[in-house]
């Protein structure tokens, strides 16, 4: 739809087909920083991590990803009423005004928004826990500038489309590939979903067990081993595969492999942002996994203050990409390994947690009354009241009465940086009077 738009806009003027591309990204900036800000103070700061591990969220987009995977993989083709292609085609010929272009640039917008809306998370709570626009107006500026980009530049020369390749049976095979990737990917939405309400249909053996498959039958088929209906385009489907194709399948071939230990409890690293925590792993053979003994505030911070060690809260979340990739490869170093499990009480609160409240909380924020319904919510009241973010993940040492040891530490794949973290948390402890 949108080569088919400026292409027709560019075809008589050329200046005018560059000033209509300008506008288009402009928009998109537009609509991306008002609809991220408007949503945030209409729905609370929590509104974008309860839509991306909502259940329906989630298995909606499961279930539309593997459809399209069989549909790449040629069972059937998914195709709009030609209707609404000609409406299309007329309107992008016809109309001369920028209402077109900001009606496109706000589908693009929508789309987006609820997937990239974790992202920035840490923006948007800042508006409304700070009431201050300066800041988040500037960073969801940024991001929404290098979202605008490739679209505007893709806009600005649609005649490229002219210099791609012809079609014939090399797009056939990009369609088999993106079906086998869809497929593989879909399996995370699900299971953010199983995460978060507990229903262990997708533990982590289980999802390793079906992306090796995946892999296993994306290699099988790049290497020519394995042939679709629809390779038959053409008369083509005994023709060798090309050295490139073959290459690609043996390293889907050699990833697939790469992930059977995980079966019995290796780490993954690779895939640690997209595989379920290793603790929803039954038969487990690692034994240099790092696992909070607390998800529960109250009772963390009374074993903390038992003990006389001070408590570190990390705020993750069970969709949390970059928490998996923290524990993964951070949390697994022997020395922070190590300090965590002797000089520290670690304190695991999951925000998209939705384990039902025994009674529903009602809470005051930022002027308004707000229920918290379930545990999720009350640990992201929690980060949001005490420490003023929403980002995840987010760890901060705290001393037996909950007060700050030192500042938070973000998503920043350091070992020593992060261990210099909590040393410093250990030495403010140990200097309290």
């Amino acid at each position: 739809m949108t080569v088919s738009f400026f292409l027709k806009r560019a075809k008589d003027n050329r200046r005018k087909g560059i000033q209509d591309a300008l506008t288009y990204g402009a928009s998109i900036v537009v609509i991306y920083l008002a609809l991220g800000l408007i949503v945030t103070r209409l729905f609370g700061a929590s509104a974008l991590n309860a839509l991306s591990t909502s259940a329906l969220f989630n298995v909606f987009f499961f279930l539309m990803l593997v459809v399209f995977a069989v549909s790449f993989f040629g069972w059937f083709e998914i195709r709009l009423p030609d209707k609404w292609g000609n409406a299309v085609d007329t309107k992008a010929s016809s109309t001369t005004g920028l209402l077109s272009i900001f009606l496109m640039a706000f589908t693009l917008a929508l789309v987006s928004f609820s997937c990239t809306g974790p992202i920035i998370g840490f923006l948007l709570v800042a508006s409304a826990t700070s009431g201050s626009l300066i800041g988040p107006a500037v960073g969801m500026f940024g991001f929404a500038l290098a979202l605008a980009l490739p679209f505007t530049l893709f806009a600005m020369f649609p005649s490229w489309l002219k210099s791609a390749p012809k079609s014939g049976s090399w797009m056939n095979t990009i369609k088999i590939v993106l079906g086998f990737i869809e497929l593989a990917f879909s399996l995370k939405f699900l299971s953010v979903a199983d995460l978060a309400y507990g229903w262990h249909i997708l533990d982590r053996e289980v999802f390793l067990s079906l992306w090796i498959v995946i892999f296993a039958a994306l290699g099988l088929y790049l290497i020519g081993k394995l042939k679709f209906q629809s390779d038959a385009i053409g008369g083509e489907i005994d023709k060798p595969m090309p050295v490139p194709c073959i290459m690609l399948g043996l390293c889907s071939l050699a990833f697939a492999i790469y992930l059977v230990p995980g079966l019995w409890g290796a780490p993954n690293k690779a895939v640690s942002a997209f595989a379920p925590p290793m603790s929803t792993q039954d038969f487990n053979l690692n034994t240099k996994e790092v696992r909070a003994t607390y998800h529960d505030y109250e009772a963390g911070m009374a074993a903390a203050a038992k003990a006389g060690k001070p408590a570190l809260l990390d705020f993750t979340g069970f969709g949390c990409v970059n928490c998996r990739k923290m524990e993964a490869a951070v949390w697994t170093d022997p020395t922070v390994a190590k300090t965590l499990q002797e000089d520290y009480v670690l304190i695991s609160l999951f925000v998209d947690d939705k384990t039902p409240l025994p009674q529903a909380m009602t809470v005051q924020e930022n002027g308004q009354t707000r229920t918290l319904h379930t545990v999720g919510d009350k640990w992201s009241y929690l980060q949001r009241s005490k420490f003023g973010a929403n980002a995840q993940p987010f760890y901060v040492p705290v001393n037996n009465e909950g007060r700050p040891l030192v500042g938070s530490y973000a998503y920043k794949e350091d070992v020593k940086a992060y261990l210099g973290f909590l040393q410093r948390g250990l030495e403010a402890y140990r200097k309290q009077p």
